[in-house]
């Protein structure tokens, strides 16, 4: 009871005042512990437990095996694998369902594979864990085959496994399989259960269907909690933060009460689109509710701050925070790097070792990001020489991307190079596409040409490929080249995401793409643009074509093309005072030229702009950028 309510010290002590406590009680404790989040404590008194000769019970395995679980303790779930095998209770279906989803949480899937290989019956409650284990390791692809292999043993599914299919289908992006689920769910009449809903939600919004998602979500009768934070979360995803702030109202409405995880999905909707007012009044309703906040809501407050803008307000929400685990100092380490401030990010990171936190992989990405937009080359080569000897984590794809940028953007491309040659696994278009990133930057064609072949080999489907290589070509005045890449990226159908940009004005976001025309203000808009022009050509600016798809669009035109960040400053400026700061959110990377025509319409209207492009936040004043045009 204590333990359901939530009260483990209260469970604890009942627990002490027993006289004779016997497997019953010790399995009650053990259970009650990993209840409420403890883990570890639950593995001590799984330890006690033996030490004080009491053998442990099938039930008692199973809560020791979820503690492991919930820790992610590999060895001591192995540990109490070879007791289970000497006890005789490997023969539980419970107990070797619980092995399954152990090694499956810990990241050894092979292990969770053979226990199901070994078992001597295969029910249904089995097929499901393995099919759970697979979509938890990100093989999705084998949790479908698993599932219909499991079919053809006429062993039908429950609503469980019909979640963990679809988890599956999620992980891997299998709108078509997706799709056939969905059919069997309606015809075994589970779409209106709220877990098989919410991750049909989930589902269509990771294969990018977000009006199959919102149908999922509209059926039947009102939906629990859940099924709001799954759609919620698949707005934001598809980047339609706007629609989950509109949703997350909505939900208020029908006195829908949130959790945890509304909030950290409202907090990353509100990220995702700057809306700053509406993050600093979600954030006011946690502290008015007196909602107990995990680590993982203050990470998303740290996050929701920094990217909206308000590093001052990310910080106050971090050293405001009493528990801060590795999440919330990663996040700040990280709110630091996206503004610029890398040494700021050091200083913390070092704070964060003399606390004796634990370091991960990300924190280590958090810094790498932090040394590359403060051009911090030697801070870089030092941690990253640090990384494993000192830290004892295995460099991953991400850290390379990250160190290969920050040699590449200072111009070492050769030094990259050999680093991408000598990476100790196989790399991946992305590493290739950031090493052609930066031979756009320097005007490096011949390089160029030989990257661009490894990234678009490697990944035919990706457009970035294409466009840095055009881009690179253009720079260079080579227009038929960049024509012919230009051409190449249509014939094959491969689609270059349209840039988006976001506002908030008057407590309601708004939306612009490059070239649009769908805004009720879209005319207004453009007469700004128009009239900055002719400011800005008096002040002395000049398009800049450094990149083949801006040439193609400016052509014949004085004030280069309207990409989304400018219609989102020129609506701003004609729908707040004089004097107001705005806050512009993009999805892609700030153009040279419009980075060039931002400097000089913070100067002409003597405004604060700040503009957070998919790398880093630019804050323009009086003709200048934070950046020190370095991005």
């Amino acid at each position: 009871m204590y333990a359901k309510c939530g009260s483990l010290d209260d469970a604890g002590r009942v627990f002490k005042s027993l006289p004779n406590r016997d497997v019953i009680c010790w399995t009650s404790i053990i259970g009650a512990c990993v209840k409420c989040g403890q883990g570890s404590i639950a593995l001590e008194f799984f330890r006690q437990m033996q030490l004080e000769g009491v053998e442990p019970s099938t039930v008692t395995f199973v809560c020791a095996l979820n503690a492991c679980s919930s820790v992610l303790a590999l060895d001591e779930g192995m540990r109490i694998h070879v007791q289970v095998l000497s006890s005789g209770c490997i023969s539980d279906d419970f107990v070797e369902t619980a092995l399954i989803d152990m090694y499956a949480k810990c990241g050894s899937i092979e292990e969770a594979r053979r226990v199901f290989e070994n078992m001597h019956t295969h029910d249904r409650v089995c097929w499901t864990a393995m099919i759970f284990a697979y979509a938890k390791c990100g093989q999705g692809d084998k949790a479908l085959q698993l599932y219909f292999h499991m079919q053809l043993h006429h062993i039908e599914p429950d609503k469980v496994t019909f979640v963990g299919v679809l988890n599956a289908c999620a992980s891997i992006a299998a709108l078509e399989e997706g799709r056939y689920i969905h059919l069997q769910i309606l015809r075994n009449g589970f779409e209106l259960d709220d877990f098989v809903r919410s991750a049909l939600v989930d589902m269509y919004a990771k294969c990018d269907s977000i009006e199959e998602a919102c149908r999922s979500f509209n059926i039947g009768h009102l939906c629990g909690v859940v099924c709001w934070n799954a759609m919620i979360q698949g707005f934001t995803k598809c980047g339609f933060g706007e629609r989950a702030l509109e949703l997350y109202r909505q939900m208020h409405l029908q006195q829908i009460e949130p959790d945890n995880v509304t909030y950290a999905c409202i907090l990353n909707a509100c990220a995702s689109v700057a809306a700053l007012k509406e993050g600093r009044r979600v954030h006011a309703k946690i502290l008015q509710s007196g909602f107990k906040v995990d680590d993982f809501v203050i990470s998303c407050l740290i996050d929701m701050y920094s990217k909206c803008g308000s590093i001052e307000e990310a910080y106050r929400a971090f050293i405001t925070s009493r528990n801060c685990d590795c999440v919330s100092w990663t996040a700040m380490i990280g709110a630091f790097a996206i503004h610029g401030r890398g040494k700021e990010a050091i200083q913390l990171f070092n704070q964060m070792c003399q606390e004796c936190m634990e370091v991960s992989d990300v924190t280590f990405v958090c810094i790498f990001s932090a040394c590359s937009h403060a051009c911090l080359v030697n801070e870089g080569h030092y941690y990253f020489e640090c990384l494993t000897p000192i830290y004892g984590v295995s460099p991953t794809v991400e850290h390379f991307v990250c160190m290969i940028d920050l040699l590449g953007r200072v111009g070492y491309l050769l030094e990259a190079e050999n680093m991408i040659k000598n990476m100790p696994r196989e790399c991946n278009a992305t590493v290739w596409s950031t090493l052609l990133a930066a031979c756009k930057i320097h005007g490096n064609v011949e390089m160029g040409e030989r990257i661009a072949e490894r990234a678009l080999k490697l990944d035919p489907d990706c457009a970035s490929g294409y466009v840095l290589l055009s881009n690179l070509y253009a720079g260079a005045g080579m227009w038929e080249r960049g024509d012919g890449i230009h051409r190449l990226r249509i014939n094959r159908q491969v689609h270059k995401p349209p840039g988006c940009s976001w506002i908030e004005v008057h407590d309601h976001v708004h939306r612009f793409s490059a070239n649009d025309g769908s805004h009720p203000q879209i005319f207004q808009v453009h007469a700004e643009l128009k009239s900055l022009s002719a400011e800005m050509k008096k002040a002395g600016y000049l398009p800049e074509t450094g990149g083949f798809m801006d040439a193609l669009e400016n052509k014949g035109k004085v004030f280069s093309c309207y990409h989304s960040e400018r219609l989102a400053i020129a609506f701003g400026l004609i729908s707040t005072p004089p004097g107001t700061p705005l806050h512009v959110v993009k999805n892609l990377r700030v153009c040279g030229d419009c980075h060039t025509s931002i400097k000089f319409i913070s100067k002409i209207v003597g405004r604060v702009m700040v503009v957070r492009d998919a790398r880093r936040f630019h804050h323009f004043e009086n003709g200048s950028c934070s950046c020190g045009d370095y991005w």
